[in-house]
């Protein structure tokens, strides 16, 4: 069988397709003719254990990738390297089940009972990875932490409490655990960390770190846009709070706002099983498989609706040709929904994933199954989650395949080149794509390795 060839990390790696030599048994099963025993081979199975991986790519001088060779060479790199444009193994033991990348820098968390439980790495300059004594580059303006560091959460239970979900904005952060509620870091010139705003408050090197009140029912999941927050309960309401000039906050004012405050609008009533927002542009899906939708509209994103370019309630979008949406997922400019069947519509202004003739449309359009690897011969293949960063976005499939597209800023795409790419491309990562995190210029994925 022949032999396929990829980067993996430090090395070149030779993997045959489907079966991996994993170890030779030393119990003979046989003889050849010339008495000499027969070596039995094991392949890799589904049931074969596997590891957790952490890759990165994209721009590394931010610290975001958390490879400090990168940024001051050690002694066997004789200069800096700027720009990671294939997924390389990031070394960490521990077994990370969440990443978010914020606007060049990213955190990490498990689910372990470990006292450790969250790690920051990359831009530091508002503390939005939490406190650390910060190196400093004067010529680049940067304050940065190089390495996976920990961020120590004050937890009343640290051993009995889990970190669910960690998300980034463009200098905050959200904590969401399972019993402690959530925890905000970072810059709260806007509300965004859902308390009051201090008029003159330094964030460099700030050791506060902010358990956000409780709400009406538990928190489960957090998304940070550029400088807002959103709350999703249990219940499946909404809350949000932080910077509110394009109506991102859905509160019905383009104020700012520090307390989280729950939506109404279209939501009113309506059980939301998933928010997503990165820029200033909002979305909801409701268990019906409907989406709702606020906040910037310059670039087409509720223009099916209204020709305002600004939506501070949420509003219902009748996009009844999508079929049941199961997720959503919106940049700077643009949208996408993933329905139940597996299928990818993008709308709204900028490389949608359609080709270099497509780049705006209000009503969503599908991007063709078999540019994700349906085809004949692999009738299965479905699209099972979407990820955005401000520029770009990921799908991966039910196989563990992960497809990009959109502004290559920086090589954040992984593709290997610096090109923009206009229609989705697999990136090759040694293991199953479990989960990915998409920043500004750099991207995350968390991989279950193939041996």
């Amino acid at each position: 069988m022949a032999s396929t060839s990829f980067l993996v990390g430090r090395g070149l790696c030779n993997l045959k397709p489907r079966f991996v030599l994993v170890r030779h048994l030393a119990t003979p099963v046989g003889k050849s003719k010339s008495g000499d025993e027969l070596p039995t081979f094991q392949y890799v199975g589904k049931t074969s254990k596997r590891k957790d991986r952490v890759f990165v790519w994209g721009f590394s001088y931010t610290g975001a990738l958390g490879i400090p060779s990168f940024v001051v060479p050690d002694t066997g790199r004789k200069k800096p390297k700027q720009f990671q444009l294939t997924p390389y193994r990031l070394d960490m033991d521990e077994k990370i089940s969440s990443a978010a990348c914020g606007y060049g820098f990213t955190l990490l968390s498990s689910k372990t009972s470990d006292i450790t439980k969250v790690w920051g790495m990359g831009l530091n300059k508002d503390s939005q990875i939490g406190f650390h004594r910060s190196r400093r580059d004067k010529t680049k303006g940067y304050e940065y932490i190089l390495e996976p560091s920990p961020v120590p959460l004050p937890l009343d239970k640290p051993q009995d409490t889990r970190v669910l979900q960690v998300s980034c904005g463009r200098a905050h952060s959200l904590v969401l655990t399972d019993k402690e509620g959530v925890f905000s870091i970072g810059n709260n010139s806007y509300g965004q960390c859902a308390r009051q705003v201090i008029e003159g408050e330094i964030y460099s090197e700030s050791q506060l770190i902010h358990r956000v009140r409780k709400l009406e029912s538990r928190v489960v999941q957090v998304a940070c846009g550029q400088d807002h927050s959103l709350f999703r309960t249990e219940q499946g309401e909404v809350y949000s709070c932080g910077w509110g000039a394009d109506g991102q906050t859905g509160i019905g004012h383009y104020n700012i706002s520090s307390v989280p405050t729950k939506l109404s609008g279209d939501l009113d009533g309506v059980n939301v099983v998933q928010v997503a927002t990165y820029g200033d542009c909002c979305l909801a899906v409701s268990d019906k498989g409907d989406v709702y939708g606020w906040g910037n509209s310059e670039y087409l994103q509720f223009a099916s609706i209204t020709d305002l370019s600004q939506v501070n309630v949420p509003q219902y979008l009748p996009f009844r040709h999508v079929g049941k949406v199961k997720q959503v997922a919106c940049g700077g400019t643009s949208c996408a929904l993933l329905n139940d069947d597996g299928n990818i519509f993008v709308w709204g202004y900028g490389i949608l994933g359609k080709g270099p003739s497509m780049l705006e449309t209000a009503v969503p359009e599908m991007i063709p199954p078999s540019l994700f690897g349906l085809s004949d011969f692999n009738q299965n293949v479905r699209v099972a989650k979407i990820f955005s960063g401000l520029g770009h976005f990921a799908a991966v499939t039910n196989n563990g395949e992960l497809f990009v597209w959109g502004k290559n800023i920086r090589g954040c795409l992984g593709t290997g080149r610096f090109d923009d790419q206009y229609f989705p491309w697999r990136v090759t990562v040694p293991g199953e794509v479990v989960e990915v995190a998409c920043g500004v210029d750099h991207m995350i994925a968390l991989v279950k390795s193939i041996t």
